[in-house]
């Protein structure tokens, strides 16, 4: 009965919106619809060559999609030039030449983690800072 209601709902177009809304998903990847919903929210800031990494915060990986560093409110996502060398089956080994920060001239190798073998190379682009949007109006 319930599943009748929502398909006649769906023909008289009542969830137009909400239709529109799942093809446009259906059309991501599985990793962009998870950066997607961590995104959910935030606007975009200036992109910046180099991110403080702060103790053993992790580097996240999406799979085919980008690298993301959670900091405070800031959630950081490098792009990669080489998004399709990210998968969750390897580790990476990271070789960083600037200390405590993350840049896009750092090198970041994967391997196999069954059977410890070079896999392949992520090239690094700028970092991209994700705040939560200004709630105008409220306050």
């Amino acid at each position: 009965m319930i599943r009748r209601l929502a398909l006649a709902s769906a023909a008289l177009g009542l969830l137009a919106a909400p239709v529109a809304h799942a093809e446009e998903q259906a059309e991501m990847t599985k990793g962009e619809a998870k950066l997607a919903k961590m995104l959910e929210g935030r606007v975009a800031g200036k992109p910046e060559s180099c991110i403080t990494m702060i103790g053993s915060r992790p580097l996240t990986r999406i799979d085919e999609t980008a690298l993301v560093y959670k900091s405070g409110n800031t959630i950081w996502v490098n792009y990669t030039k080489t998004p399709d060398a990210i998968d969750d089956s390897d580790y990476m080994v990271i070789r960083k030449f600037s200390g405590s920060q993350l840049c896009r001239s750092d090198q970041i190798t994967t391997r196999d983690r069954f059977s410890d073998m070079y896999t392949g190379f992520i090239f690094l682009d700028d970092f991209v800072p994700y705040r939560l949007a200004d709630k105008e109006g409220e306050g």
